[in-house]
């Protein structure tokens, strides 16, 4: 059976519940409390690129001080630093977060097995608003409120609001939906100005639960397209049906509240979850909104898209008027009009001297126009020159710049968010430290103080811990998974187990490991585990004087309890042991009792008796000393 893995020494992972566009859900055990809790772990493939881990962990931050009974509680975060299946992730340490276990299902779910009445709707609605009003006013908004992220008690008594990844501070003025160049969030519950890109409040949450609702009542969403960008274009553009259109059991007043609650203008919507909450509770029990009133006007001059320019009216040229005879009249000193001059003759013929002057002016205003002309063209090339002159000499203006924060001594999440909220891109890369633990930033290249422009890329380098390690003396005794675990802190690879016999150690602690404990390693380097087996090897103690073999069982462990039986023995010198239970070479249990025989001497005979040695007549001598018997048996 595989080992359970345990994150630092504490959760232990069970069987995985679900997988998400960015982690991983696992059922999983806090051993030192003795509960079941979920454990969302960054996929490790993805825990190398910092803007996952910033948003991973500002998951955390954002629910960690949220505390409502509808709102999925975190217990705890922290860095692991191999994957769950216990490989090595080159010492990337991979975040998890530690939550409440909610034993449920999804509305996703209940939606698609169509296990949800207007009423049940209503009042798992009525559930998320409360979490939202709660999580509006600590300055929280979830940004990604839909089907999924919401679970539903086993008893369907209650409602829990999950998953606050993309969460934003309200305060935050750069919490647009918008993150290079792509929408975040689910399109089928983007508001309006989340599909615009534009800054997101409390009342885009309101218009995302609305769709929730529209989709519980109908069992569809309220806009249905072949992609994202069309789904979201209806958000924008178009209104959807009310949901009585495709369930005629909904009531005009729930109708009302959708449609304030759908409006494209955040102004028109609920301005609040309170008010939201109020307007349901009270279309539950029949009451219409009134409808919100449009401009005409208004509203179609913000939805109509221009598609074409109006007309620019050609600027006429002068032409040069001819000279007339009018005009010859003029240049001659007569009067601009013939108001109260006696009337010309229409045909009078010109003298000599006179067409001559009128040739002379004629020429003259030729000559003024194509001087002004002449004077009209170096101005604008001068004029285009100069500027051309100045945009090509003219020094840009300086970039703005920021200082590089210090990071020493972070962990590497908070290094990379660090850099990251100073608008910098960092860039990790991993070197050994005799100083920093693996994990824990060392320093910035440009180092720290250094002004550089915004956007900059940022080199911050993270530790992986020494060249060499020192196993640890104080690795003895401790179990076999916090001994693994205390290794890949250190960046070693933990090997093979080996259960072996201790004289005291108790069963499953750590014996001995090889390399030895207190020898230096190589960074990276598998050291093998040896664990105490519980058991004690039993000596031959066969032959052995009643001292010998005590000393050689309290040599093969201090923990054996012995049992001296004497026992007449005449073939076994007295004193030497004749007997053990259990016998040599065999593994019993520390603590076990071993009995030993010890070999006594026979009785002696009485005095007198043929057997007595000194009746035994000497060689010789025709009888027995006296005083023994002669009679024979």
């Amino acid at each position: 059976m595989a080992e359970p893995r345990v994150l630092n020494g504490r959760y232990e992972l069970d069987k995985l519940l679900g997988r998400g566009g960015m982690a991983d859900v696992y059922l999983g055990k806090d051993i030192r409390l003795g509960r079941t809790i979920a454990i969302k772990l960054l996929r490790s493939d993805l825990a190398r690129d910092p803007q996952f881990q910033a948003r991973f962990r500002r998951e955390a931050q954002a629910v960690a001080g949220l505390n409502h009974p509808s709102i999925v509680a975190v217990y705890d975060t922290g860095d692991a630093s191999t994957d769950v299946t216990g490989h090595e992730t080159e010492h990337t340490r991979v975040p998890y977060i530690v939550m409440e276990y909610i034993e449920g299902r999804t509305l996703r779910d209940l939606v698609r097995q169509g296990d949800l009445s207007i009423e049940n709707a209503i009042d798992y609605t009525l559930g998320v608003l409360s979490a939202l009003e709660y999580s509006h006013r600590a300055g929280i908004v979830h940004r990604d409120i839909k089907p999924a992220n919401v679970m539903v008690t086993k008893d369907g008594s209650a409602v829990k609001v999950m998953d606050f990844g993309i969460a934003r501070a309200i305060a935050d003025s750069s919490a647009t939906m918008t993150q290079t160049q792509a929408v975040i969030g689910t399109a089928q519950y983007l508001s309006p100005e989340q599909a615009r890109g534009e800054t997101v409040d409390a009342r885009s949450d309101l218009y995302s639960a609305a769709c929730l609702l529209y989709e519980m009542l109908t069992g569809r969403p309220p806009f249905i397209g072949d992609s994202p960008v069309s789904v979201a274009y209806q958000h924008v553009r178009e209104t959807a049906e009310a949901p009585s259109h495709f369930n005629d059991k909904v009531s005009p007043a729930v109708d009302s509240v959708l449609a304030r609650a759908l409006q494209k203008d955040r102004q028109d919507r609920f301005q609040d979850a309170a008010s939201f909450r109020r307007a349901l509770r009270a279309a539950k029990a029949g009451v219409e909104l009134a409808p919100v009133k449009q401009d005409a006007s208004t509203d179609q001059l913000a939805t109509e898209i221009p598609t074409k320019l109006p007309a620019v009216a050609p600027i006429p040229i002068p032409e040069e008027e001819p000279v007339t005879r009018a005009m010859a009249k003029v240049l001659s000193g007569g009067p601009l009009t013939t108001e109260g001059a006696e009337e010309e003759p229409e045909q009078v013929p010109l003298t000599f001297l006179e067409a001559k002057d009128v040739d002379k002016a004629t020429k003259r205003r030729r000559r003024a126009w194509i001087i002004t002309l002449f004077v009209v063209l170096v101005l604008i090339l001068g004029g285009g020159g100069f500027f051309l002159f100045n945009q090509m000499t003219a020094k840009p203006a300086p970039a703005p710049t920021v200082n590089i924060p210090a990071v020493a001594g972070l962990p590497e999440t908070d290094a990379v968010i660090s850099l990251s909220n100073m608008q910098l891109k960092p860039q990790v890369e991993r070197v050994n430290s005799d100083t920093y633990k693996a994990g824990i930033a060392i320093d910035t290249v440009p180092g720290q103080g250094t002004a550089v422009e915004l956007q900059s890329s940022v080199t911050v380098r993270i530790s992986k811990g020494p060249a060499s390690v020192l196993i640890p003396s104080d690795l003895a005794k401790m179990t076999e998974s916090a001994v693994r675990d205390q290794l890949r802190q250190l960046g070693l690879n933990p090997g093979t187990t080996t259960m072996v016999n201790d004289p005291s150690i108790p069963q499953g602690l750590l014996v001995s490991t090889s390399p030895a404990i207190g020898q230096k390693v190589e960074a990276g380097a598998t050291v093998n585990l040896n664990i105490s087996s519980g058991k004690v090897t039993m000596p031959s103690l066969i032959g052995k004087t009643k001292d010998e073999a005590t000393k050689l069982l309290n040599e093969a462990s201090p923990t054996l309890q012995v049992n001296f039986v004497e026992e007449e023995n005449s073939q076994v010198k007295a004193g030497n042991v004749t007997n053990q239970a259990p016998e040599a070479k065999k593994d019993v249990d520390q603590g076990s009792t071993v009995t030993v025989t010890i070999a006594k001497a026979p009785a002696k005979s009485s005095p007198g008796s043929s057997s007595d040695p000194s009746c035994t007549a000497s060689p010789g001598a025709s009888s027995p000393p006296t005083g023994c018997s002669t009679d024979k048996p």
